[in-house]
């Protein structure tokens, strides 16, 4: 016994150091522990993997920003498996999210298609894709321990006993595995199929989630052709799974860059008090493509540009670009706010004048001689279909009262790009000559989403020398020179959210429908007048797509 301590005392402080280290360990854990006194004290609230299951880990504190979102107990079936997005995107970004750490280690893959496959095949496919497309090394304990979680159902979508066999699929996994039945269902099948499969999954008892579990609907665009389908669609799945378990697909809106666009505005205070109709001129949002339609005529021929990607895309960006502060990053926060944006659209009074379509033509690009789109397999002579589409548009609000939003996507254009330019007013006054500010253009700030991404602000500056001169510079934002982690593929980031049940990046039916009500009365008006304009393939699309900027005094911006 230590000299001039009491033996009761030297226990007390004994026992209250043991006490301590208890109640430190079990908070560490994120439960509560009951003092001497025998009061509960409040721990840190756990992390929890999911709101909608009993799952939590213990050893995560939700205030501890060091450490990745991990999916909880899950599996994923891709109706589609055999298509290129699954083979290029999705199989990959599973890979990449299982070699980064962030899927559970019983997580499960269940391919479903037209294929007579075993097991095997169909793991020695996903293999494949995983070598050539994955954006992470190859590592080969990680493949052995996803690929123990691989099955493979074959079938057709009317096929009961497929669907039968995958039920089967999904218990067995479930015990084997751990998946808690926990399940999303990927429909990366054309549009036509998602009612069938949907209610499949309905009949054979797939949608409905044991208690405590949860099963999703993850759905890729076009969401419907038209608003009248959209909405039928939507009422078709909405029989199956409840609104907030069916997940949109948007790629883009899993990007970095568009991401980064709302931190840009609300976490910084020196954009936004300009980000408004007193300074900003107007808004090109952009996406080109250098490529043509390949061998999708079957899918895009009676699409076209605008419904394949303004629709969706564009008008995505545009509402993050125009949307006041929310709430909350959160899903409902984001969805109000959105919303407020695509109800305020207006159209061009004279849709003539406000917008354009087009084709490609026959041309020279990349040193290639390359085929117009009425000279493409499978595409019919008399075809209206549009490659290229470009639309001036309002938000009426008291933000953006009088500034145009110009939206404008094509094929075998100049180059792949996808940017969002908020180009600004002049400065209302130059104490400058005319001559010192000839080469001086709009300051501008550019989110590129893809394919640098990043941010450029272009301004101007004095050249160096002693006369006054004043021309355009830009300073530069990279990602790839700013952090030393790469940006995550959008598939990705996505596909982690759906397993966490996060939906801040997906578009909700409600935006869906109000999108296409935008662009209905557009393809309506273009499908009683005329015909596509035609444009070189390699050039940035046809004049009259440059004379309705320039009947504004305006002009397109160079990517």
């Amino acid at each position: 016994m230590s000299e001039g301590i009491p033996q009761t005392a030297e226990q007390e402080t004994k026992d209250t150091k043991e006490e301590k280290e208890a109640r430190a360990a079990q908070e560490a854990a994120g439960v509560e522990q009951t003092g001497v006194s025998g009061t509960a004290e409040a721990a840190p609230a756990p992390y929890r993997a999911d709101t909608d299951t009993d799952f939590s880990n213990p050893l995560r504190d939700a205030r501890d920003r060091r450490l990745p979102r991990i999916a909880g107990p899950s599996g994923l079936v891709i109706f589609g498996v055999t298509g290129d997005l699954s083979r290029k995107k999705l199989m990959p970004a599973v890979y990449d999210l299982a070699n980064r750490g962030l899927l559970p280690p019983g997580f499960s893959l269940v391919g479903f298609a037209r294929r007579d496959w075993e097991d095997q095949d169909f793991a020695q496919v996903v293999h494949d894709a995983v070598r050539e497309h994955a954006r992470t090394p190859f590592r080969e304990e990680v493949w052995q321990q996803l690929a123990e979680g691989m099955r493979f159902i074959p079938g057709d979508f009317d096929d009961d006993t497929a669907f039968k066999q995958l039920r089967s699929a999904v218990e067995e996994l479930d015990a084997s595995r751990g998946t808690s039945g926990n399940y999303a269902f990927y429909l990366s099948v054309p549009p036509k199929f998602f009612p069938k499969v949907v209610q499949q999954l309905k009949k054979h008892k797939l949608a409905d989630a044991p208690e405590g579990s949860w099963r999703r609907a993850v759905i890729e665009k076009p969401f419907g052709h038209d608003l009248r389908s959209a909405e039928e669609l939507n009422r078709i799945v909405h029989d199956v799974f409840d609104p907030e378990q069916v997940f949109r697909i948007d790629h883009y809106l899993g990007k970095e860059t568009v991401q980064n666009l709302l931190a840009l505005r609300f976490a910084n205070q020196m954009f936004e008090p300009i980000w408004n109709r007193s300074y900003v001129d107007h808004v090109q949002i952009t996406m080109a493509e250098d490529i043509g339609i390949g061998g999708r005529a079957g899918y895009y021929d009676g699409i076209g540009a605008a419904r394949d990607v303004i629709q969706n895309h564009l008008l995505q960006l545009m509402a993050l670009t125009a949307m006041e502060e929310p709430a909350a990053f959160d899903a409902a926060s984001l969805l109000t706010e959105k919303l407020k944006v695509l109800k305020a659209v207006r159209l061009p009074q004279d849709l003539g004048h406000g917008t354009v379509r087009g084709q490609y033509a026959a041309a020279w690009q990349g040193g290639t001689k390359v085929r117009g789109y009425l000279e493409e397999d499978g595409i019919d002579q008399s075809s209206t279909t549009d490659t290229y589409a470009a639309v001036r548009l309002q938000v009426d609000n008291r933000r953006w009262a009088g500034v145009p939003f110009y939206l404008r996507t094509g094929k075998r254009l100049g180059r792949r790009v996808t940017e969002i330019a908020v180009v600004f007013q002049r400065a209302p006054h130059s104490p400058f000559d005319s001559t010192a500010t000839e080469e001086l253009g709009s300051n501008a700030i550019v989110i590129r989403v893809q394919p640098d991404e990043g941010m450029t602000v272009r301004f101007g500056s004095k050249v160096p020398g002693t006369s006054m001169e004043i021309r355009d510079v830009t300073m530069d934002f990279a990602y790839g020179e700013s952090f030393t982690e790469s940006s995550p593929e959008a598939y990705e980031r996505l596909i982690l959210d759906v397993l966490l049940g996060d939906a801040n990046l997906f578009p909700r039916h409600q935006e869906v429908e109000e999108s296409w009500k935008i662009l209905d009365p557009i393809e309506q008006y273009w499908a009683t007048h005329g015909r596509p304009a035609q444009y070189a393939s390699g050039s940035w699309g046809p004049e009259e797509a440059d004379e309705m900027l320039a009947r504004d005094g305006r002009s397109w911006r160079r990517p």
